[in-house]
């Protein structure tokens, strides 16, 4: 859609603007998995109003990410009665601020992250030295606590919002 020249370039844009101003991204470009686990279900975007902005847009793809994770952990949780005491996160949206933030908020849980935040590569290369008896198992430290900040009512309101779309999403191509 060409709203972001880079990923990096998603924090500085979401962060001009409080909030995604009621706009709702539905990320479902090939349908929905866990927990929806429907091939219909295609991508959407809501609550565009006069007043939307590229930034709006931008931080409401980051705000999907997000309930997209919390979706996963509440199934788990059901599913296994353990409840996380918090969250840790890697790869490459690891190194957005926002992002987590976001996701600590979301959660209503902690989010740490890694001084290494490519730690599937620091886990190859520690395999290797661990083969060759060069390097020691090492633990990966926490470099970093995202801790939530949001209001219980303002987290409900926004998961409700997340799951109205969702409901609007399902069975998009399927014939009635």
């Amino acid at each position: 859609m060409g709203l972001l020249a880079s990923s990096a370039e998603s924090e500085s844009v979401a962060r001009s603007v409080n909030d995604s101003d009621g706009v709702c991204f539905v990320p479902a470009f090939v349908g929905l998995g866990t927990p929806y686990w429907d091939p219909y279900t295609r991508g959407a975007i809501f609550g565009i109003s006069r007043g939307t902005t590229r930034a709006h847009i931008v931080r409401a793809v980051l705000e999907a990410m997000c309930f997209q994770t919390a979706d996963v952990l509440e199934v788990m949780k059901t599913d296994t009665g353990f409840a996380p005491s918090a969250l840790r996160v890697d790869g490459g949206a690891s190194a957005n601020n926002l992002l987590l933030q976001m996701q600590a908020d979301l959660l209503g849980l902690p989010v740490l992250r890694p001084a290494c935040i490519e730690t599937t590569a620091l886990g190859a290369a520690r395999l290797a030295g661990l083969a060759e008896d060069c390097m020691d198992q090492g633990g990966t430290e926490t470099a970093d606590t995202f801790s939530p900040d949001m209001a219980e009512n303002e987290r409900e309101a926004k998961l409700a919002l997340w799951h109205k779309a969702i409901e609007r999403t399902k069975g998009w191509l399927k014939e009635n």
